[in-house]
């Protein structure tokens, strides 16, 4: 029995060894593709849990359009006197703050009452026209100064999942607390609060969504998230319109959701493996391969390990690697040549993006047709935009696609500052101009496909060490340009060409900033800025002075 028992011990202690002998490293992509599956339904479920939160980073990104619009009429109160002609009051979202500063004041009101915006309610028109600007402006610069933080913060010790968590629940207090708002000044603190609270939604989102996926279908991955924000932006009209009378409303509303997210959908997602093996938690890492093999059917090799270039010893089933990863690399996004030319080249494109693409939103009002009616059918015109991007990234370059979109979208809105010049001078009463409303529609739909591949654009472009502070950069020039569209917006209200014209320049401008940048088409997702300069074809920076630009490969 003994020597049976011995025998059984020796078989057991010589299977171990010949598995560990015979141990299997991979990388991720490498796992994902040959066990995971390179989209499976648990990483289909992963990415439309992630994506939902899209919706409140363009609820609160886009509120503006109905808190902050100018109100379409007026009318002389009753008991006006000889102060205010009946004969003078006006309709047209066009004219009718023009036509109330010659008016005295108290003998005129809005129709839709003092409460249907801040505009109206604290008096932002006339000679304070442009403090109008300033609260969304401030929440472009809010998001700006939070894209680098929530950058930082996901890529270092807070990873990308509670990155979200923490940016959701700012998010719902901040927008609450808005709706008190007693002034202008403190309102535009809020919405800065408010912008730095919701800057690390889009960022962490769209990075957990391509990490958890193949190669294949990180492109398709990433429209779903702009698929999810369309959905917030066609929201926002019918929760808009029950709250006309009362805009602090739609802000209570809109406050409710992200935290409804944050407490029953977001515990059911998973961490991004590549940031868990990155940071030396490899056995997490593994662990979530595994939760997406099982829902997906597959299994598996016990005898799996996982490669870690950040790491000088391989990790594998059971455990911890024996040597920390080198988490502060010598190399980072600004010390590498290569690396820097490619972010700020993405930057200077992202600029003139964010500028149009928000801009365009905005400026809706100064096209003279129903505000409720022009949101919808600009969020109806990101549809196809996704769908277009969607299809022609699976085979289409990226570079290519993006520089077409730019173009697109600024040559239509130069089309518009034409239309809108012919209808300032004619004074449509009617209505704008039908021709205007549809090149703008077209306009706004390459400014949104520009907008969503340039995101994807740059998650191709860096590895997983750098990744969310790339795209956080990348953020912040979105959100520097998006903070002067509104003050292009109250000047359109007095001249609209002049507005769109400089929206057509800036956009086409951004579509020949890509041309220095490389086609990442199927390209592999690096873990390090060493690995990529090993394996992906780029010059070390230590080996290089040249500091020209990088034209594509």
């Amino acid at each position: 029995m003994e020597d049976r028992k011995e025998l059984e011990e020796l078989v057991i202690h010589r299977n171990k060894t010949q598995a560990t002998l015979t141990k299997l490293e991979l990388t991720i992509d490498e796992v994902l593709e040959r066990y995971v599956g390179s989209l499976g339904l648990s990483q289909i479920v992963q990415v439309f849990l992630v994506s939902l939160a899209w919706i409140f980073d363009s609820q609160n990104t886009l509120v503006t359009i109905f808190s902050d619009a100018q109100p379409h009429s007026w009318r002389c109160k009753l008991d006006a006197g000889g102060g205010c002609s009946s004969n003078s009051s006006s309709s047209s979202s066009s004219s009718s703050s023009s036509s109330v500063c010659e008016l005295v004041p108290g003998t005129w009101e809005w129709v839709g009452g003092n409460s249907s915006s801040i505009l109206a309610e604290w008096g932002l028109i006339c000679d304070r026209r442009f403090l109008a600007a300033v609260p969304a402006s401030l929440f472009f610069l809010g998001s700006l100064l939070g894209s680098s933080f929530y950058g930082r913060l996901a890529d270092s010790w807070l990873g990308r999942k509670n990155t979200v968590l923490l940016s959701c629940l700012l998010t719902s207090i901040t927008a609450f607390i808005t709706s008190f708002s007693p002034n202008v000044w403190i309102y535009a603190v809020l919405r800065f609060a408010n912008g730095f609270s919701r800057s690390g939604i889009g960022i962490c989102c769209l990075v957990l969504s391509t990490e958890a996926v193949g190669r294949k279908w990180r492109g398709q991955v990433g429209q779903y998230g702009f698929f999810l924000f369309t959905a917030g932006f066609l929201s926002l009209p019918l929760l808009a319109y029950p709250t006309r009378t009362n805009w602090r409303n739609l802000y209570r509303i809109i406050s409710l959701l992200p935290l409804v997210y944050s407490l029953f959908l977001l515990p059911f997602v998973s961490d991004s493996p590549r940031w868990l093996l990155v940071r030396g938690r490899s056995k997490e890492a593994l662990d979530v391969l595994k939760k997406f093999a099982r829902f997906n059917g597959k299994e598996l090799p016990n005898n799996l390990i996982l490669l870690n270039p950040s790491s000088s010893i391989k990790t594998g089933n059971g455990g911890e690697s024996e040597s920390l990863p080198a988490i502060g690399n010598s190399k980072t996004l600004w010390t590498s040549r290569w690396a820097a030319r490619r972010i700020i080249i993405v930057m200077m494109a992202g600029f003139g993006v964010g500028f149009v693409y928000y801009g365009i939103q905005l400026n809706v009002e100064n096209l003279n047709f129903d505000l409720y009616f022009t949101v919808a059918l600009n969020a109806m015109m990101e549809i196809p935009a996704v769908l277009i991007g969607s299809v022609l990234l699976s085979f289409t370059n990226r570079r290519l696609l993006f520089a077409l979109s730019a173009y697109t979208a600024g040559i239509s809105c130069i089309l518009c500052s034409i239309f809108s010049d012919r209808s300032h001078k004619q004074e449509y009463k009617a209505g704008g101009s039908w021709a205007q409303l549809i090149i703008e529609g077209i306009g706004f739909m390459g400014a949104s496909t520009a907008f969503d591949v340039m995101y994807i654009y740059c998650v191709e472009l860096f590895p997983t060490n750098v990744r969310n502070f790339a795209v956080s950069l990348l953020r912040q020039a979105l959100m520097l340009g998006a903070s002067l569209a509104p003050l292009l917006v109250v000047l359109g209200r007095l001249s609209p060409s002049t507005s769109f014209l400089i929206f057509g320049v800036l956009s086409i401008f951004s579509g020949l900033f890509s041309l220095w940048l490389p086609e990442t088409k199927n390209a592999p997702l690096y873990e390090t800025l060493e690995q990529q300069e090993e394996e992906g074809g780029v010059e070390p920076s230590h080996l290089s002075d040249d500091s020209g630009l990088e034209l594509g490969r």
